[in-house]
């Protein structure tokens, strides 16, 4: 029989969730459907709202649920997913947020794209829209799946009900109504989750936490150390190059407050893992088979997925489960709409505008995004309803983001005159191929490589390979730079051969588009020791940013040094000069 007061509570919170993303989308500009408008809330996101949209990046359905089941399958010292995320802002803001936010970038591709060409640029964008439609899929189903358990209502309805209203008020409001509803979400799982713990914890079936006959710390065997290290290291640095991160970033006010959200989101990311972590313990200290559970015991996987909304069914009064359901939802919401306005937001600038359509007009770039939003919203609802193993999915994009992007975004952003596009390829495919012959369990992909310390019982590799991958991504992307800078600048192979276009058979002509730069204000940034330009109104060699806005009294430019901008097969139109990607490091 399906829940009536809970489905009341569920649509209550619902209701909430989408006033407050309706209201926010008030307070966008009217008439304002600029990109950074709509990507960036205009980048005025206060320190109170910053703050709580930052931690919102990580802590969401899939990390309460997560962090919930971790405890209780494997104990607290396997739950390294929030000291991993927490870590990976404080290095976010420490080495990514400032020069990322005082370039004024609008997405996360774009110092890519401007190093590596826009045809580069859209390749790196396949790991990044896999991993955020993915993550909005695992965590649709997971609120499917906790749905079902406790109110007993339709998974198909509840995933779709979800996705539904999140991809409304983030159609109409883009940032501002991510950012506000953020608050509400955070607000709702903290005061939810712990409404429910006292009551959990005094339920008479509960064992005392201090038993001996309840390990709920667990333990790390020497075999499994490596193996330890290399999803720690994932967590840290994985956690990075995700445009959910960024867009909050460079909404910023400023390139310091950006940093100042990122450290004080990591201890919002260690404070919000707490009431999860108590509930994965209490749910150790449970004796299931005799409390109102009648499934199979011990646990299966499937049941242990579900620790977190089986505490609140089976240990808590019902008013008291609806307040920690409600959180749970909201979670999800909170997680979702925001990857997918990252999604929707990468493909309208980096994919559509760049490579496709450079001429396109704000408006147009606008309907674009709107038109991604809804896309992505039904992928990931259709991928949540379909896919058995969306979290095997999820984990893959994940690794791939991780050996992938990282190891290019790190040296595009410290490292710019000592790579180009030649590099960033070969890096991509070196990663991928590492990657993919380590096998994936969760995805039914065998293992074509099996490392040191591989065990063939469960199919796992303890050996470091994504950690592995990640840095020959870094070797091979330093390398090959190196190695076609060397024969090209040294006349080993002639400049025919320079197919991409960025050591030296480079247009005589760059194109430029959109209107006559006099028209746009224009500044100057260093970039690889020579004068970088960028205007607000003017776009050079398909590259535009709007958020820097200075005097107009400067000649227009294209980058040097630092590769500027290199486009993989080379642009036609009215031009300016253009010098080598690399040859001032080399």
């Amino acid at each position: 029989m399906i829940n009536i007061a809970g489905v009341i509570s569920i649509v209550l919170f619902y209701l909430l969730i989408l006033g407050v993303g309706i209201w926010a989308a008030r307070k966008k500009e009217a008439g304002n459907d600029s990109e950074e408008e709509v990507m960036l809330a205009g980048r005025s996101i206060g320190l109170f709202v910053g703050i709580f949209t930052m931690t919102a990046t990580w802590v969401g359905g899939g990390y309460i649920n997560g962090t919930a089941e971790a405890i209780y399958t494997k104990g607290l010292v396997w739950c390294q997913a929030p000291f991993g995320y927490a870590l990976s802002l404080v290095f976010g803001g420490i080495f990514f947020a400032n020069p990322m936010r005082r370039q004024g970038y609008i997405t996360m591709l774009d110092p890519l794209q401007d190093a590596f060409g826009e045809r580069m640029g859209g390749l790196l964008f396949l790991p990044a829209l896999c991993g955020e439609v993915f993550w909005a899929a695992g965590i649709l189903a997971a609120l499917g799946a906790t749905l079902a358990v406790i109110i007993d209502m339709d998974q198909g309805t509840s995933v779709i009900l979800s996705a539904c209203i999140a991809v409304f008020y983030t159609l109409f409001g883009g940032l501002y109504s991510v950012a506000y509803t953020d608050v509400i979400q955070l607000f709702c799982i903290f005061i939810g989750l712990w409404m429910c713990i006292p009551f959990a914890w005094m339920n008479p079936k509960v064992e005392s936490l201090s038993s001996m006959d309840v390990d709920w710390i667990g333990e790390v065997k020497p075999s499994e150390y490596w193996y330890y290290m290399d999803y720690g290291l994932l967590l840290v640095f994985g956690g990075i190059p995700w445009q959910v991160y960024f867009q909050r970033v460079l909404s910023s006010k400023t390139a310091g407050r950006a940093q100042i959200l990122s450290y004080v989101a990591a201890v919002g990311c260690i404070l919000m893992a707490i009431p999860p972590v108590l509930i994965g313990a209490i749910a150790k200290a449970t004796p299931w088979n005799e409390t109102g559970y009648t499934g199979p015991y011990p646990l299966t996987e499937t049941e242990t997925s579900m620790i977190l909304p089986m505490v609140l069914q089976y240990l808590t009064p019902d008013f008291v489960s609806f307040f920690g359901l409600g959180a749970v939802s909201a979670a999800v919401m909170s997680s979702a709409d925001s990857s997918i306005l990252s999604a929707s937001s990468m493909f309208a600038r980096n994919v559509y505008k760049l490579i496709f359509r450079q001429r396109a007009s704000e408006m147009e770039i606008i309907w674009v995004m709107r038109t991604g939003i809804g896309v992505v919203g039904i992928l990931s609802t259709v991928m949540a309803l379909t896919i058995p193993s969306i979290y095997g999915l999820w984990s893959m994009c994940s690794d791939l983001v991780y050996v992938i992007l990282f190891p290019q975004l790190l040296m595009v952003v410290h490292f710019k005159p000592y790579c180009n596009t030649y590099g960033s390829l070969a890096a991509y495919i070196i990663a991928f191929m590492v990657r993919i012959s380590g096998g994936e369990p969760l995805m039914g992909l065998p293992a074509l490589i099996h490392y040191p310390g591989y065990e063939p019982e469960t199919d796992t590799q303890l050996f470091p390979f994504r950690t592995m991958a990640m840095l020959m991504s870094l070797v091979t992307l330093v390398g090959v730079s190196y190695g076609t800078q060397v024969a090209f600048m040294t006349g080993k192979l002639a400049p025919g051969y320079d197919i991409f276009r960025c050591v030296v058979n480079i247009p005589e002509d760059v194109e430029r588009v959109g209107p006559d730069p006099a028209e746009g204000e224009q500044m100057a940034v260093l970039a690889g020791g020579s004068a970088r330009l960028y205007g607000s109104k003017d776009e050079s060699n398909g590259r535009v940013n709007q958020a820097l806005e200075p005097d107009d009294d400067m000649e227009p430019g294209c980058g040097v040094g630092g590769g500027g901008g290199c486009s993989v097969l080379g642009q036609l139109g009215p031009h300016v000069d253009r010098q080598p990607q690399s040859s001032t490091a080399f």
